[in-house]
């Protein structure tokens, strides 16, 4: 059983991804960050992570925001949900956009949270911190002691 989750977090905006990095490194479950900036590369990723290629992981948890060049949000987690090797990977949006419309297709294409970036800072901290505690305390992921 692995003792540390892997995170992949998708998001173009360089301050917000350094903000989810050191929430998470505060956080009290042993984490790996990868971080890439756009859905295309989220792909690549995610693709090469599924056969080992270039040393990359498996996500067990991936922070999606929406609003990315390249591939937005709603197309990668269409195509994650599409592929049946990384359809069961935990996709919670974390995302500025808090439009009904956003939240709606997010959540029938299959994501498993949906949380609007606070932009506060120690609220931001607050809701990766609950992200960590509910997808790592609460529940149960493959190869991962409670």
């Amino acid at each position: 059983m692995s003792s540390q989750y892997v995170v992949l977090i998708v998001d173009d905006d360089p301050g917000d991804a350094g903000l989810v990095k050191a929430a998470f490194s505060i956080g009290r479950y042993p984490c790996r960050l990868d971080h890439v900036t756009d859905g295309m590369a989220a792909m690549e990723f995610l693709r090469d992570g599924t056969s080992g290629k270039n040393g990359t992981l498996r996500p067990d948890l991936i922070l999606l925001d929406i609003n990315m060049p390249r591939k937005d949000g709603h197309a990668v987690l269409t195509e994650v949900k599409a592929d049946a090797r990384l359809r069961d990977i935990p996709v919670v949006m974390l995302t500025t956009s808090d439009a009904e419309r956003d939240i709606a297709t997010a959540y029938r294409a299959g994501a498993s949270g949906y949380v609007t970036k606070p932009v506060d800072v120690d609220a931001l901290f607050s809701a990766v911190q609950g992200i960590q505690e509910y997808w790592f305390g609460v529940m149960r992921l493959p190869g991962h002691r409670p």
